[in-house]
């Protein structure tokens, strides 16, 4: 093991990580967020902006074992019972039975014989030492996500990631960037095997003990890549917390006092959507719905169940305000705004990779949807949120089955999307995943049209009408046959001879992929 290059080994804690591990272990006072000096434990308080006064946190279980954590990121308390931190901040984990939000404090000290404490999000943190807290590793991400990341134009020749293989459970590859002349901006795919006794290769002629030293060796020595590897893939965004914080997760129901509206990003059917703050200190979007467009117990049945629904491509609920009307649901911010105005606005500059790129996040977060057995009932581009770097999520799932509008629920009502609507929903209000198929082929023709009302030039009873008897949009102009052809199929008349989302996500990512199979070996060496 090791042949190729001297044993680099994890770092097994820098002398300050040590020194402070000891202080640990001496009984170092630890105090909050806005304080620093000792506490006397008690129940947290709520919703309190951070860094405005002295604060109780509560002792952590008899027999919880501390562990000591890394920051992936940067995070700035949005309570008083949050802790701040800095990528690269080592954090020692107190209490880790709470979920989604654990108690911890900072190994620095914040005054002598002090250090801080509070609640830090868990997905914003890995364990010292481990794989996961290396930044050049992403975990389980697919081939062509690597690629999108790879190619962003924050990274440089030779950037790199290591993520979990597809096809291979023990395995990983290597995906690095590699800009040439001939090709343009390219990202080069290799695989790294694992020995049985736990080693890891990419030409069996070179073996490590761990990831970390075959990254050292290709780091200072091509040895058969494409290029040597430099700096970690840069990271497009940092992952939304489960709530807005520790105390919010499972009360969500907040006081609208503690809501500020900032801008206001657009007006719909059901009422207005502003950009906004909460405590002070956390940009959400709030969904201001028209008074008596839902019925408060109805919609918080429903809430109960979207605010479970977690996938990278659906719009996080953190929180509602139903005690009167109108109605606040409170999600994560999308500075873009919807898809269809987007598509009007700055997205009439995409092209077509970036457009089936949008599309097959849009089928991820749908599959997610159906491995769950949730019905959107609504999927159009007006109801997708478009983000940085053209990152897209679904939003408004569900909501349209609690609408009392007459002029939206019934199928003549001048308010119904019939142009999206399968036609055993239109006409027998049989709404399935199936029909979320459907729809999603209109959505299709919405993006390589740039936001097009489908069907131009139709009615909604002649669409209704038209396509109850055979009819299908013909091909947009300019989009390609085989993009076509995926229309097509998510409109065929019998309902079960449509795709599934995990079928129409695999296609639209592989759209430009003529072998997504193909990895390159490193360069035989003599």
């Amino acid at each position: 093991m090791g042949t190729c290059c001297s044993r680099q080994k994890y770092d097994e804690g820098s002398r300050e990580l040590r020194t402070q591990l000891q202080d640990n272990q001496n009984g170092v006072a630890t105090s909050g967020t806005g304080s620093a000096s000792p506490q006397t434990p008690s129940s947290p308080s709520t919703g309190t902006a951070p860094g405005t006064g002295l604060i109780d946190l509560p002792t952590a279980p008899v027999g919880t074992q501390s562990k000591i954590f890394v920051a992936l990121y940067d995070y700035d308390a949005r309570t008083e019972e949050d802790l701040s931190f800095k990528k690269g901040d080592h954090l020692e984990v107190i209490n880790d039975s709470t979920g989604d939000w654990w108690l911890a404090r900072t190994l620095k000290q914040a005054a002598p014989g002090v250090r801080k404490e509070g609640y830090i999000p868990s997905n914003y943190v890995a364990k010292v030492r481990s794989i996961e807290a290396e930044p050049w590793y992403f975990g389980k991400i697919k081939r062509v996500e690597a690629e999108k990341m790879l190619l962003m134009p924050q990274n440089e020749h030779g950037s790199f990631l290591i993520r979990d293989s597809e096809s291979r459970r023990s395995d990983f590859s290597l995906s690095v960037f590699v800009p040439t002349v001939r090709d343009g901006d390219t990202v080069k795919h290799y695989r790294i095997r694992q020995l049985d006794d736990g080693g890891f290769f990419i030409a069996r002629r070179c073996t490590f003990n761990t990831l970390a030293e075959l990254v050292s060796h290709y780091s200072k020595d091509a040895d058969g890549l494409c290029v040597n590897l430099r700096r970690p893939c840069a990271t497009i965004e940092k992952p939304t917390t489960a709530g807005l914080s520790y105390n919010t997760v499972d009360q969500w129901e907040i006081p609208r006092s503690s809501l500020q509206k900032v801008r206001k990003l657009g007006s719909g059917q059901f009422g207005e959507v502003w950009e906004g703050l909460w405590n002070s200190t956390t940009p959400v979007a709030i969904k201001m719905l028209k008074t008596g467009t839902m019925d408060p117990g109805e919609f918080l049945q429903e809430a109960n169940i979207m605010k479970k629904l977690r996938h990278p491509k659906l719009v996080q609920l953190y929180a509602v305000c139903t005690l009167e009307e109108p109605i606040y649901i409170v999600t994560e911010l999308m500075k873009n705004g919807s898809l269809l105005d987007f598509l009007h606005g700055k997205g009439r500059q995409l092209k077509l990779p970036q457009l089936i790129d949008m599309s097959a996040q849009i089928a991820s977060g749908m599959a997610y949807l159906e491995s769950q057995n949730y019905i959107h009932r609504d999927l159009a581009a007006r109801n997708i949120l478009v983000g940085e770097n053209n990152i897209v999520k679904i939003a408004d799932f569900g909501l349209a089955r609690l609408v009392k509008d007459d002029e939206y629920s019934a199928r003549v009502g001048a308010k119904f999307p019939i142009k999206w609507t399968a036609p055993e929903a239109a006409n027998y209000n049989r709404f399935t995943i199936k029909s979320d198929v459907w729809s999603f082929g209109i959505l299709l023709t919405e993006l390589i049209t740039y936001g097009r009302v489908p069907y131009p030039g139709m009615t909604n009873a002649e669409v209704l009408h038209q396509v109850e008897h055979g009819y299908r949009m013909p091909c947009p102009q300019g989009c390609q046959e085989s993009l076509y052809q995926i229309m097509l199929e998510c409109w065929k008349k019998d309902e079960w001879e449509r795709p599934t989302f995990e079928t129409l996500q695999w296609k639209l990512e592989d759209y430009f992929q003529l072998d997504s199979t193909q990895y390159h070996d490193a360069a035989a060496v003599n």
